[in-house]
């Protein structure tokens, strides 16, 4: 079975109060939208303490124009991604030129060629990589991405996979839009960047903690395309999100779950630990409403939103990167996020203590 041999996640220097960004979003709104008193309270019921700012937050009080936002987008994922791999190979105890395959997961920016290729050209990493990159799947992108990942080192038993999760959440807002999506966003969304390297059979697992992929599911429903995604504007990317995001997780999760739990001869009970992304406080309420777990099985995932905020796609990852740090129950581990389409990612783990 593939492993996860090393992951590695990005804390960027701008970490800002939640209070701080409240206060900011005050100012910003309330000339051209009355109903922001009201409204501020969204911040509090996020239950977020700190925000992961890829700027500082004097940025977002100005006009950007796409081009501009896109062009910083370009520059700081390149950066940190760079960071996040170079603390993954250290911790891997793995040489560059040993990587086989590169997945790139973004939905904030636009790049062509893309990040993965510039990432190459930066590190000069083997010119023969496989490369993958990946757009569009937002929130659900941290585990499918992850799945991707370890079905090309199920494959290729001498593959080393580079997963890299980029998400610049805060270079999409708008200065000058106020609508309800657009102030709702800017309670919750942050920026985050994570990278994982994926070994092959044919490697013996150098950590303590070995964390193996069995099986990944993904799930589509269907006529929900309007749920979650981006609105493609001249000024850049508006945020779509549904607040029937919990009601769709009521009513598909348990019969999802239950499918492909059965198909790996599993039941709930038998997961140990739950590696969620968050989306936000109604998201997890949805989940433990809707799965019947006992204990605070996300308290991971809820610390995780509490100190950065919904990073989107890295999100999970840092999930992941908490239990692969800080500890686990031996035992059948989950992963799942949800995202545009609007769709679910299932991945089941397999979770020792060497």
């Amino acid at each position: 079975m593939p492993s996860l041999a090393a992951i590695s996640t990005i804390d960027f220097p701008f970490k800002i109060d939640q209070q701080q960004v409240k206060e900011r979003a005050k100012e910003l709104f309330l000339p051209s939208f009355p109903q922001v008193e009201r409204m501020l309270s969204a911040f509090d019921n996020t239950e977020i303490k700190t925000r992961n700012f890829c700027k500082p937050l004097s940025y977002y009080s100005d006009p950007h124009s796409f081009q501009d936002q896109n062009l910083e987008y370009i520059k700081i994922s390149l950066e940190y991604s760079v960071k996040a791999i170079e603390a993954c190979l250290s911790s891997a105890k793995i040489e560059k030129a040993e990587i086989t395959d590169i997945i790139f997961i973004s939905s904030t920016g636009l790049a062509t060629p893309s990040l993965d290729a510039l990432i190459i050209n930066e590190m000069k990493l083997n010119r023969h990589i496989n490369r993958i990159p990946v757009f569009g799947l937002g929130c659900a992108g941290g585990v499918g991405g992850f799945s991707k990942a370890n079905i090309l080192a199920r494959e290729n038993p001498d593959a080393v996979v580079l997963l890299v999760a980029v998400e610049l959440c805060s270079l999409t807002f708008l200065r000058h839009d106020y609508s309800k999506s657009n102030f709702i966003g800017s309670s919750l969304f942050a920026d985050g960047v994570a990278a994982c390297i994926i070994k092959g059979d044919n490697y013996t697992p150098k950590t303590k903690n070995t964390i193996s992929f069995l099986a990944t599911q993904s799930n589509l429903y269907y006529d929900t395309l309007d749920v979650m995604g981006w609105e493609f504007l001249d000024k850049g990317f508006k945020v779509l999100f549904s607040q029937d995001i919990p009601k769709i997780i009521a009513k598909n999760i348990p019969g999802d779950l239950s499918i492909f739990l059965d198909k790996n001869g599993l039941k709930l009970s038998d997961i140990k630990n739950f590696i969620f992304h968050p989306g936000g406080k109604k998201v997890l309420t949805a989940y433990e409403e809707a799965l019947p777990v006992e204990g605070d099985f996300l308290k991971n995932t809820r610390e995780v939103m509490n100190d950065n905020g919904n990073m989107s796609s890295p999100t999970v990852l840092y999930v992941l990167d908490k239990f692969f740090s800080e500890g686990y129950e031996d035992g059948y581990g989950l992963m799942m996020s949800m995202g545009p389409g609007f769709s679910s990612e299932m991945a089941l783990v397999q979770m020792k203590t060497n």
